[in-house]
């Protein structure tokens, strides 16, 4: 029976389901039917052996009236009438109109298992939730349950294509790389930018001062002096991104956000030596890759929101409640220090050809 897992979330929302997905599909004996939000959902699990198949939508608070994709959802749906379906949202807005879809299409109640129904623990991971939550069948698809003998990953765990190794290594040869140690810099977030440009800081709880990322590239450059440093990011971020390479003014700092689609980022952070990220989906991406990881916490606390690696790469989470509300309250000195005191990477892992 294939357990259909609903989410309209964003990057680092949609990996971090990758336990469950692992969790139901052992549980059902069938990879899961994923609704999420695009475009990064279908790119997360392309060759996934936990999702079969993957639908998403472009805007989570869309009507279902003048939305295409939301049709074709609730199409599927109704083929797909009685399988158990694990709703993982959260969000009153969005939580309501995937209700609505469920209805139309016909799906009862007792065949759903909602998240909301159990609410948060305090100081509990989302993966942890999510497996305490919806990992379990509900009430009319116990029969199709096998409890797994092995419980697997309590960290999100991708898949890449040879294909995408191979576009990696033409993208990094064009740009000159000679086999140099990697490191990312992700110094932005889905909130650093609004429609008409770069959003004032005062409304972006992750946002850290220029001189403050100047500071840690210059040292990072100090201690890899042959590194390539690549400035991660959306293409709407490179502006800014192109503003932060010239006011380090260092060698081997180079912006990628116009060449960055998801597949290639996620090759990429498998052979990086190490990255530095505010919390963003990005930095959940790179220790699902096994990539060492220095992430900085604004108002969302670490506990919660933590990536997590199943390699066991090392991930430093600094500030975050309650002793920080804001990233920019966090000191060029700590990420320093964080940053030369974070492990290697495993040397067992993926090399670049």
């Amino acid at each position: 029976m294939c357990p259909i897992v609903i989410r309209f979330g964003r990057l680092g929302d949609m990996l971090l389901l990758a336990p469950l997905l692992d969790r139901l599909h052992r549980g059902y004996g069938e990879p899961c039917l994923l609704l999420g939000t695009g475009p990064w959902s279908a790119a997360l699990y392309d060759a996934h052996p936990d999702a079969v198949r993957v639908l998403q939508v472009s805007a989570r608070h869309r009507p279902l009236a003048l939305s295409p994709e939301r049709w074709r959802m609730l199409r599927t749906l109704r083929r797909y009438r009685g399988a158990p379906v694990h709703v993982c949202e959260t969000e009153p807005r969005a939580l309501a109109k995937i209700r609505r879809m469920l209805a139309l299409a016909g799906i009862r109640q007792s065949q759903c298992v909602f998240l909301t129904d159990a609410p948060a623990a305090p100081g509990e991971h989302w993966i942890d939730r999510l497996l305490r939550g919806c990992g379990k069948p509900p009430p009319d698809c116990t029969d199709a349950w096998r409890t797994p003998a092995f419980l697997g990953t309590m960290a999100p765990r991708l898949v890449l294509r040879e294909a995408d190794r191979r576009d990696r290594d033409t993208w990094l040869r064009a740009r000159g790389w000679r086999g140099e140690a990697l490191w990312l810099v992700q110094p932005f977030n889905k909130r650093s930018m609004r429609w008409n440009g770069p959003r004032d800081a005062a409304d972006d709880d992750k946002a850290w001062p220029v001189q403050h990322w100047v500071a840690a590239l210059r040292a990072l450059r100090e201690d890899h002096p042959d590194a390539r440093i690549m400035l991660c990011g959306a293409p709407s971020e490179a502006p800014s991104l192109d503003a932060l390479a010239s006011a380090a003014r260092l060698p081997g700092v180079e912006v990628a956000a116009h060449e960055l689609p998801l597949r290639r980022l996620m090759a990429l952070a498998e052979i990086s030596d190490g990255m530095l990220s505010v919390d963003t989906g990005p930095a959940h991406v790179a220790a699902a890759m096994g990539c060492p990881l220095v992430v900085l916490f604004g108002a969302q606390s670490p506990d919660a929101w933590c990536p997590r690696s199943p390699t066991g790469s090392a991930v430093i989470a600094l500030g975050g409640p309650p002793q920080h509300s804001r990233v920019c309250e966090i000191g060029p000195r700590e990420v320093i220090a964080a940053l030369c005191s974070l492990p290697p990477r495993n040397p067992e892992l993926p090399r670049a050809a």
